[in-house]
């Protein structure tokens, strides 16, 4: 049930070879992102479980299952950043309800992140996709 956008890094990772240089092309894939505004950076975005700064500010159109899912992410760590636009491409454009069904391990380790990310990068994902679903349980709910 991936988006367009993480299918296209999936092709991708299957193209290069070794992990170093996936792990480059997550760190560009951060890169190529707008920085969140510093006015966004507060606590009521931050996400907890991160070893790193991370910052989601959810940015959801219309109400109910049907809203349309999309977020802005940021951290003061470039593989962090690198993780939340993969995440990106993962969830933005999905209606809330989909967003919910979305099988986030399952998708994340079609690109091996898992056998190659600190523990601690891995508990920062993980958090980061709870705060991504609690963020679409509530829009979805008011419906």
């Amino acid at each position: 049930m991936a988006t367009e956008a993480f299918e296209e890094i999936a092709d991708t990772f299957e193209f290069l070879d070794d992990w170093e240089e996936r792990y480059r092309h997550v760190i560009e894939l951060g890169k190529a992102m707008d920085p969140l505004e510093d006015a966004f950076r507060v606590s009521a975005t931050k996400v907890d479980g991160c070893a790193s700064q991370v910052w989601i500010l959810p940015e959801i159109e219309g109400e109910g299952p049907g809203a349309v899912f999309r977020f802005r992410g940021d951290s003061d760590a470039m593989i962090v950043r690198g993780l939340i636009a993969v995440l990106h491409a993962l969830y933005s454009g999905l209606s809330v309800a989909e967003v919910l069904k979305v099988d986030a391990g399952g998708e994340l380790a079609r690109l091996g992140l898992n056998d190659h990310l600190s523990s601690q990068r891995s508990n920062g994902l993980r958090a980061m996709v709870e705060r991504i679903r609690l963020l679409a349980g509530q829009t979805s709910a008011l419906g």
